[in-house]
């Protein structure tokens, strides 16, 4: 295939953290093919996170629901994308994932083999696992020729979203934040408890920031209000965003922050691709196979016996692999990067 211009299609994944990281994708096809341009389908959710992604030219906002088939809405959008595009790279696995570029008739069809997809890809790509052993290398590794991704050695551009200086100053007046400066925390995980570090350990390291002359912002979604009103309990310079804030508006105080303490979620991999320093706590996920993107991170992973298990709650019933992530830890790697 010609590196020459092409109309690409993306459809895109269904969290925050992938959606971030498919950034590096959309990188290596704007630097492969000059002068192409890029759609993304995508949830209408992550529409404002697209949009600070410079390469991408066009959102195509998918209105389907986790699990959800939603056939028609997928043939509405398939049938204004007829035409349109040259080539489809499907990161999501699953067989209806595949259906929007194969009723759209777009003639270049690539992804992963996965859900019985043989009819929908014109390109089916087996997955190394042991190759390919992060999401960002497999998302980026289906925008390369095949022969190019056999050892898994190619470049992975990192994720850089944009920032609204004008919108930062109007939340720092909405929000009433100080001068002080600021230390984001992200105490929500959309997967489950197993990869969240507990509450009080959040408040006591906000105690303990606090008294060091920060300012503390608990940023997340409306689920995370009341874990949020939990770490900043009798706390003054402690501010709870939690569910106050759009997802754009997380982007740009998540770049006015000194530093960010942060489980495994998708608003770790936001502030990474805003350059801020991330404390990144893991739990029953691996940092090897989703790490924050940027060489601006600390990790914190004790690396148990049983660690890690990728479930949603501890099978064991003790979680030790964050109540043993002790907050003295987290403060001190915290003072070291001021």
């Amino acid at each position: 295939m010609a590196n020459s211009a092409k109309r690409l299609l993306v459809i895109g994944p269904s969290w925050v953290g992938d959606m971030v990281m498919a950034q590096s994708l959309f990188m290596t096809l704007k630097a492969r093919y000059p002068g192409s341009t890029l759609g993304v389908v995508a949830p209408a959710w992550s529409q404002p996170i697209i949009e600070r992604m410079p390469e991408v030219d066009e959102v195509l906002p998918l209105a389907v629901g986790h699990g959800e088939f939603g056939l028609g809405n997928r043939r509405e959008l398939a049938a204004r994308l007829r035409g349109r595009f040259d080539r489809a790279i499907v990161l999501p696995r699953s067989w209806k994932a595949a259906l929007v570029p194969f009723m759209a008739r777009i003639p270049e069809r690539v992804g992963f083999l996965g859900e019985h997809r043989y009819g929908l890809l014109k390109e089916r790509r087996k997955l190394d696992k042991q190759v390919l052993d992060q999401t960002v290398k497999r998302f980026v590794s289906l925008g390369l020729p095949l022969e190019e991704t056999l050892h898994g050695d190619f470049t992975i551009p990192t994720p850089r979203l944009s920032i609204d200086r004008d919108n930062l100053v109007n939340l720092r007046l909405t929000h009433a934040l100080s001068s002080r400066p600021a230390i984001g925390m992200m105490p929500g995980a959309e997967y489950g408890p197993a990869k969240q570090w507990p509450l009080e350990y959040f408040h006591a390291l906000a105690a303990r920031l606090i008294a060091d002359g920060f300012e503390v912002r608990v940023l997340g979604g409306a689920k995370d209000h009341e874990a949020g009103e939990a770490i900043i309990k009798g706390l003054s310079h402690a501010h709870n965003l939690c569910g106050k804030t759009q997802l754009a508006d997380a982007v740009d105080l998540l770049a006015d922050c000194r530093q960010v303490v942060t489980n495994d979620s998708g608003l770790m991999h936001v502030a990474a691709a805003v350059g801020v320093r991330i404390h990144a706590l893991y739990g029953s996920s691996s940092p090897a196979y989703t790490p924050p993107l940027t060489d601006n991170a600390t990790i914190h992973y004790l690396g148990l016996s049983c660690s890690p298990c990728f479930k949603r709650t501890c099978p064991l019933g003790h979680t030790n692999c964050l109540n043993d992530l002790s907050v003295e830890q987290v403060h001190q790697a915290v003072k070291r990067c001021v």
